[in-house]
């Protein structure tokens, strides 16, 4: 949907020269020595590292993707999908080949959007996941209503099916096997999420925690003097669990980042945690999430009570209204919000922003039906779908 993808560079080593920082790329770091305060380095086309310096490191290496132990993994045609250097060379492959069968193994975040993307080139597009839902995240009814956005896409949904190998054929890969039979592919896609990028961090004796993502602390220091860490590398804390979780996202990211980087200056700074929001499409659908689901809830000890209302993103006299369905979770005894998801047309998911900053505040349901929303017609009726949802709640 852009066609250049230089579009999707967000800042360039030009643009950090211009402000006096030294971008590196194509070096390579292969080890860390937090007791020396060096870093090992391969420059492009070097055979040895060289060593460097440093007063304060932070560990920005990020995540990558997950690639299941499966036979056949190696095979030419199967992807990955993380970097914009992948998804460039996967757009040259679809132009140059012009396959015609795919198949998207995992229907997560990144499943769902790479079979939105390949379904809108006109290829047949087959999702295989294992859950009984795609983005199995989600409650089982809302993660339903996602299955059938992409069913509505033409891409064939196959659920409750676990990829059990490849298929390949003169090194190439010709198919993907699962329990009910081979799904025949020209190129193999892998949306199975993301592990963090620690091996610098577990060769250093960095402590790892939740998902093997690097421990840090509220100023995003880790155990280690002198060494940080921001971003998909690092674990966060989660709001309404009170526990640390692993969130890989960009927004998560960014903001550590910054935490981070305050702190380095000299500027006080503490990042509190996260709730876990997020959002995707699947065609005209608008799918979010915050906060706990809720089997995470109940695993936790909550008793879990939940609203489900569906009605129109605007009143329905305009001709672009359509249906929003939410959900909303809350502890029974105290009434505290616990959790929240949306799906729906256009102007549906980012309301999915009212919940999350019910989770931050730790709202009650009762606190929740009174916040003051802005209304109009073509926004909204007189009580936005996120309240009636809270309505629910309050007995």
């Amino acid at each position: 949907m852009v066609d250049d993808i230089n579009r999707l560079v967000a800042r360039t080593p030009a643009a950090f020269a211009r402000q006096g920082i030294d971008v590196r790329v194509h070096h390579r770091v292969v080890a860390v020595d937090p007791a020396a305060r060096r870093v090992a380095v391969l420059p492009p086309g070097a055979s040895e590292p060289v060593s460097e310096p440093y007063d304060e490191l932070v560990l920005a290496t990020g995540a990558l993707p997950v690639v299941p132990p499966l036979e056949g993994r190696d095979a030419e045609g199967i992807f990955p999908v993380k970097t914009l250097p992948e998804a460039e060379a996967i757009r040259t492959l679809l132009e140059a080949r012009r396959p015609r069968r795919v198949v998207v193994v995992g229907g997560g975040y990144i499943g769902v959007e790479m079979a939105e993307n390949l379904a809108h080139r006109g290829l047949e597009v087959t999702v295989v996941e294992m859950a009984p839902t795609l983005m199995p995240r989600l409650d089982p009814d809302m993660g339903a209503k996602v299955t059938e956005a992409v069913a509505e896409l033409g891409v064939r949904v196959l659920v409750e099916q676990p990829v059990r190998r490849f298929v390949v054929r003169d090194g190439a890969v010709r198919g993907v096997e699962t329990d009910q039979g081979v799904v025949e592919a020209d190129l193999v896609f892998l949306g199975l999420g993301v592990r963090p990028n620690v091996a610098l961090a577990r060769e250093a004796g960095i402590p790892l925690g939740v998902s093997d993502a690097v421990v840090v602390d509220e100023h995003m220091r880790t155990a280690v003097a002198g060494v940080w860490a921001a971003g998909d590398v690092a674990q966060s804390f989660h709001l309404v669990s009170r526990r640390p979780t692993y969130v890989p996202l960009g927004t998560v990211a960014n903001k550590q980042g910054r935490i981070a980087g305050l702190n380095l200056a000299g500027i006080p700074a503490t990042f509190p945690g996260v709730v876990g929001t997020s959002i995707t499409r699947a065609g005209r659908w608008e799918i979010a999430t915050t906060g706990l689901s809720t089997s995470e809830a109940r695993d936790l000890g909550y008793d879990v009570v939940a609203s489900t209302i569906t009605a129109e993103t605007k009143l329905g006299y305009f001709p672009d209204v359509g249906p929003i369905t939410v959900k909303l979770l809350a502890d029974r005894a105290s009434g505290r919000i616990l959790g929240g998801q949306i799906i729906g047309t256009q102007g549906a998911g980012k309301r999915i922003d009212t919940i999350a900053t019910a989770l931050y505040a730790g709202l009650r349901a009762d606190d929740m039906v009174h916040l003051d929303l802005a209304y109009a017609p073509p926004f909204s009726d007189v009580w936005d779908p996120v309240l009636i949802a809270a309505r629910g709640l309050v007995r």
